[in-house]
């Protein structure tokens, strides 16, 4: 028998679920995160699990993790103490940096402007000079990088950046540099901005290794912890972690790379989302992933996730490959409040979080939140987790009570309010990955998962035009089951940098064929069977004078058959479909990129009972709820007990262990072969 365990560590819960590979049989748990150290929430887990599913740890093949550390690391300001070497002439580069503002007009009047990752006292400058050709100018000097390092030992610092001119196209001085510091700082990890990022432009390629060296201690102890712990416990197979792109990486290799990582929670849900629609036969996919806290969004089209080439996190905006995931501050613990000035119903981003809570969790929480108001609408009934958590309903009313009062209004009506405020915000996060981007959601299934997203999926669909709205199998461990379903992931960049007309074919498929062998190998190298290994390739593309590119998914044999021109012509489409409209300049191939993966998991989504279309054997009891302006009633369900083909009439609630589903009075919700429940507008609205 082998065993994959996926484990998502949020805010509030730690998810795990653990897959059969032979049977696709699957176990599912969900235990209080641990933010003070996640280990020991992850070890409670993966005992409870193993513990259900009659299996020792040992058992467990492959571990993967998707985890906030390198995330929440940069966002509570907790890097490490970073020294950076540049070439002489070139310190101040972190300070002047990009001098793009954020705000609309006269926004730079108010806006501090975010501190550096290596403080200016920390940047040394270093002899020795490569031309834009990667050719020698001048050479480095020992003497005077001992000096620099030395500089750098006696100001503490607990990572270190080499980050010098050129060094995209020949990183022998950086390799130099490197060879004194492990000499001279052996305890020190070393980031090389020649290995993190071969690219040119050297603010976005020192920005990014100051990054990667800023998050490297952080989470090599935590990776370390988690590895010894786990092997205590009986885990002897391998722990892969999930990139920000929806891949994976041994967790060797995450300790030298780190900032692949900085978006690797949300990460987990697109991937789950993937495998979902895959299974359920739906291609293009909104993604609507509701935690406590936030929101994340994200675009699936054709089963394929919309990458970008940057990484934002707070302030920080980083190089590196990421899913396009779009957070806004709304979730199950988002406060409501009516600032006095306004007068207007406000909700979020501040959240209750996981301690105190939502009043109605009665861990001391005061102030009305998102879930406070559901439970006063009747979509939460009063038994979570099945049934082992109860809600204080009384509670609840007494906190929303208060945004009533001052807004001069009915209780169900402030609470309506609260829920449609947040329901908004979704709705624009939503807008920000599709209407923005050239795509029409009507389109699109909208896929509402974690723990409050089939709550909200209705509502967002119809703001949307999204249908179906799509409540998938335990959407609150969803995270985890596509921590459990990657595959491996790694790639490689390089500057080319020539117009489009000075470019031959033989030359551009030779750079790529090389890469290609260097990234395959190195995905060998972390067990990944050789005949397993895809690679596939990025060319981007901007219009000479540009000051961005466009990125383009080619193959080798699209462009052996077609040639450059083919290129440049579907550059010309995305351009327009992008911006609508194309330029008569020249093209310029200014990137290239080669990634390479392992083989997909082919895991089959077990297959429900066929029944008879009627849900009443899954029928827990009549309940009312408030909706359209007045109470109803309407009936709640039990998920397990659902077969395939049920049709539920709204307006219903179906209950799970980890999720509820709210199905709207003018709404259907059909449960398919898989028990998806697919939401519609009933016929004739």
């Amino acid at each position: 028998m082998s065993y994959r365990l996926g484990v998502d560590v949020g805010g509030t819960f730690t998810d795990l679920l653990l897959f059969d590979e032979q049977t696709g049989a699957f176990w599912r748990h969900k235990t209080p995160s641990t933010p003070h150290d996640s280990s020991e929430g992850i070890l409670v887990g993966v005992q409870a699990i193993c513990g259900s599913a009659g299996i020792t740890p040992a058992d467990v093949e492959i571990f993967l993790h998707g985890t906030t550390v390198a995330t929440n690391a940069v966002l509570e300001g907790k890097g490490a103490r970073v020294g950076l070497i540049v070439t002489e002439g070139y310190r101040q580069v972190m300070q002047i940096a990009r001098s793009f503002v954020p705000g609309g007009l006269a926004g730079w009047i108010v806006w501090p402007k975010p501190t550096p990752l290596a403080a200016l006292e920390d940047t040394v400058e270093v002899k020795g000079r490569m031309s834009a050709q990667g050719e020698e100018v001048r050479a480095t000097d020992d003497a005077d990088i001992r000096a620099a390092l030395e500089t750098l030992k006696r100001q503490g610092v607990e990572a270190l950046t080499v980050s010098l001119m050129n060094a995209y196209l020949n990183g022998a001085h950086e390799r130099r540099v490197a060879e004194l510091a492990a000499e001279i700082m052996p305890d020190v990890p070393i980031s090389l901005s020649h290995i993190v990022l071969p690219e040119m432009q050297e603010y976005e390629r020192t920005l990014t290794t100051v990054a990667n060296a800023a998050v490297r201690p952080v989470v090599g102890r935590y990776v370390r912890n988690l590895r010894s712990r786990l092997r205590d416990s009986g885990m002897a197979g391998k722990l892969a972690l999930l990139r920000s792109d929806g891949g994976l990486m041994s967790s060797e290799k995450s300790e030298e790379h780190p900032v692949s990582l900085l978006m690797s929670g949300p990460a987990g849900g697109v991937t789950g989302a993937i495998w979902v629609g895959k299974n359920a036969g739906i291609r293009n996919i909104l993604t609507l992933d509701v935690g406590g806290t936030s929101t994340d969004v994200a675009l699936i089209e054709n089963l394929e996730a919309r990458r970008v080439r940057t990484t934002e996190v707070g302030h920080l905006s980083v190089r590196a490959s990421a899913l396009d995931v779009k957070t806004v501050g709304a979730g199950g613990g988002s406060i409501a409040y009516v600032p006095e000035l306004t007068g207007a119903l406000r909700v979020g981003p501040q959240s209750a979080g996981a301690v105190p809570g939502p009043v109605a969790y009665g861990k001391g929480g005061e102030l009305p939140t998102v879930t406070d108001a559901n439970v006063v609408l009747g979509y939460l009934p009063e038994a979570l987790l099945g049934g082992t958590f109860k809600l204080d309903r009384e509670g609840a009313k007494k906190a929303v009570q208060t945004i009533a009062d001052a807004l001069k209004i009915d209780l169900y009506a402030a609470a309506r309010g609260i829920i449609d405020i947040v329901n908004e915000n979704m709705f624009g996060a939503l807008r920000m990955i599709s209407v923005q981007q050239g795509y029409d959601p009507r389109d699109f299934a909208l896929m509402g998962f974690g723990g409050a997203g089939p709550l909200h999926v209705n509502a967002v669909a119809r703001l949307m035009g999204s249908w179906p709205a799509v409540s998938p199998v335990s959407p609150g461990v969803l995270c985890a089951l596509g921590d459990a379903t990657t595959r491996m992931r790694t790639e490689t960049a390089r500057s080319f940098s020539r117009l489009a007309s000075q470019t031959t074919l033989e030359e551009l498929g030779g750079i790529l064929d090389e890469m290609a062998t260097q990234i395959g190998d190195e995905l060998v190298s972390e067990g990944v069977a050789k005949e397993d290994v895809t690679i596939t390739f990025e060319v981007d593309v901007r219009y000479a004078g540009q000051a961005f590119e466009v990125p383009m998914a080619v193959t080798r044999d699209d462009l052996h058959t077609h040639g450059v021109e083919w290129l440049t012509g579907r550059f010309d489409e995305e351009h327009h479909r992008l911006f609508t409209f194309n330029m008569d300049s020249e093209h310029e191939i200014v990137n290239l990129r080669a990634v390479a993966m392992g083989q997909a998991l082919d895991l089959p989504a077990a297959t429900l009972p066929q029944g008879n279309g009627d849900p009443s054997a899954a029928k827990l009891r009549d309940h009312e709820l408030w909706m359209n302006g007045a109470m109803m009633p309407a009936v709640i369900y039990d998920r397990s007990k659902l077969l395939a083909g049920d049709v539920i009439p709204g307006p219903a609630i179906v209950i799970e262990m980890d999720s509820t589903t709210l199905i709207e009075a003018d709404c259907t919700g059909t449960v398919d072969a898989v028990g998806n429940i697919l939401i519609t507008l009933k016929t004739g609205n």
